[in-house]
């Protein structure tokens, strides 16, 4: 870590807020809207009294561009968390600026709070964009020995890399073995011996050029150069070899070099998969859904304060089948004991080990969501599975496009909108919700996520109430 002090932190964040303005890039964009809402933090935090906004972030931009703001009182949470925010985002645009600018922001967070659970795993991300695999193995393990959950698949995180860097050495190796004049190309400077190997097969001279492209690339490994690089030339070189070899003596051998090549890839992307059969899980369609739940009473459960204090888990438990959501929290007198239906969005994985029944992934995009599948899924924790049928309900099944249902649908609506539309249930009660009014009770790596704002909690709260047939403190009704 370098530097880390957050009023140096803040004056970058202001600088580029500035140099995104205009920006039409949709990444930038949405980066340049969590730096005006950590603008307007920094100035609530920092004067004691509500900014202005967006007079009150135009003010402090000037400031900071000027070099005078004001000293900061330290890194509390409310600063932190947008801090976060706009890392987070800078971290998806990559670009060079931005991965900068994150890695600023990923010093500061630590050498203020050296035992953040999202600093390190920020920390380790950022390291991975950068290509700093073996620092970025570090910092995740760091992460997971500050937490108890890895709903983020930290574990299968670090065990991809590792196994990719065995795989990559495994390739290099045979690399050596089918081009053994490669060894003399190896003490000089690798973008040198690229540049000259680049340049012989420019002429056609493939002969003087795969010694020099192979030595390049032993030559980057040799001195640990960013992953991104090597991924990159790895890449390049077997394009080129491809190119020149299509129909030659040398098919099997390249064949044996993309399919290593191909496999640490994988690697990088999904980490290793132990059961590729998904434990023998049994998919699911909306049919065969709707008679495993036909007649039989149900409870959705929330992830709310207001169940986290209910003392409500003797009742919940009476029902036939308890759904609970996401990054569900357990504490039997109040949340009751049994998960009979687990449902999730794809994009965590809170609670993916917690033997269920059944269990419901939900996701907008196809890929996303069998990419995450694959990823997330434990063997041998469900019985049932949802398959495609099942993956968007909201969108898929009750057909609201965006025109008409502008927002993202929430876990908690897309399994309710479900179980209303398929009608075959006489009691269906909502528990506890309440829409956050009363906080999240969420599994402890889980509370730090945000309550997005992309869903509407609004328009999802007026639909369930149009439909309600009574309504108590804890209770509504729909059936």
């Amino acid at each position: 870590m370098r530097g880390g002090e957050l009023d140096d932190c803040l004056r970058a964040c202001a600088v580029h807020s500035g140099k995104l303005v205009g920006s039409i890039d949709r990444r930038r964009v949405e980066l340049a809207e969590q730096l005006r809402k950590l603008l307007v933090v920094w100035g609530t935090t920092s004067t004691g009294t509500p900014a202005p906004a967006p007079a009150g972030a135009t003010a402090l931009l000037k400031r900071a561009v000027k070099g005078a703001a004001a000293p900061s009182a330290g890194l509390g949470n409310e600063l932190l968390d947008a801090l976060l925010a706009v890392a987070n985002k800078a971290l998806e645009c990559g670009y060079d600026d931005e991965l900068n600018l994150a890695l600023v922001i990923s010093d500061t967070v630590l050498a203020q709070r050296k035992n953040s659970r999202a600093g390190w795993r920020l920390r380790a991300r950022l390291l991975e964009a950068l290509g700093e695999e073996k620092e970025a193995v570090e910092a995740y393990e760091r992460y997971l020995a500050l937490t108890e959950d890895d709903g983020f698949g930290v574990r299968a995180r670090i065990a991809g890399l590792r196994a990719a860097q065995d795989k990559e050495r495994e390739l290099l190796s045979l690399l050596r073995r089918q081009c053994p004049r490669a060894e003399q190309f190896t003490r000089g400077p690798a973008t040198d011996i690229w540049a000259e190997g680049l340049a012989a097969h420019a002429v056609g001279d493939w002969q003087a050029a795969e010694p020099r492209l192979v030595g390049a690339l032993l030559s980057l490994a040799a001195e640990d150069a960013p992953a991104t690089d090597r991924q990159e030339l790895l890449s390049q070189y077997l394009d080129l070899r491809t190119a020149e070899n299509t129909g030659s003596g040398d098919l099997p051998a390249l064949t044996e070099a993309i399919a290593l090549y191909a496999e640490q890839r994988r690697m990088r992307m999904r980490g290793p998969v132990e059961d590729p059969t998904v434990g023998g899980v049994q998919w699911i369609s909306l049919g065969e859904f709707r008679n495993r739940i036909a007649g039989k009473s149900v409870c959705l459960i929330a992830n709310s304060g207001r169940v986290g204090a209910s003392s409500m888990g003797a009742e919940i438990d009476a029902y036939d089948l308890v759904v609970r959501f996401n990054s569900y929290k357990i504490e039997p007198k109040h949340t009751g004991s049994r998960t009979d239906l687990h449902a999730t969005i794809h994009k965590h994985g809170f609670n993916w080990e917690k033997p269920v029944d059944t269990r419901l992934v939900f996701g907008g995009v196809s890929g996303d969501w069998k990419h995450s599948l694959r990823n997330r899924l434990v063997p041998g924790a469900q019985t049932y599975l949802g398959d495609e049928s099942l993956r968007w309900p909201v969108r898929n099944i009750g057909k609201l496009g965006t025109d008409v249902w502008s927002g993202i649908p929430t876990t908690g609506f897309n399994m309710l909108y479900l179980l209303d539309f398929l009608d075959v249930s006489p009691t269906l009660d909502l528990i506890g919700f309440d829409f956050y009014e009363s906080g999240a009770y969420r599994v402890q790596e889980a509370m730090k996520l945000a309550i997005t704002s992309v869903h509407e909690y609004t328009s999802e709260k007026a639909w369930v109430m149009q439909r309600a047939q009574s309504v108590t403190d804890m209770r509504i009704s729909l059936r």
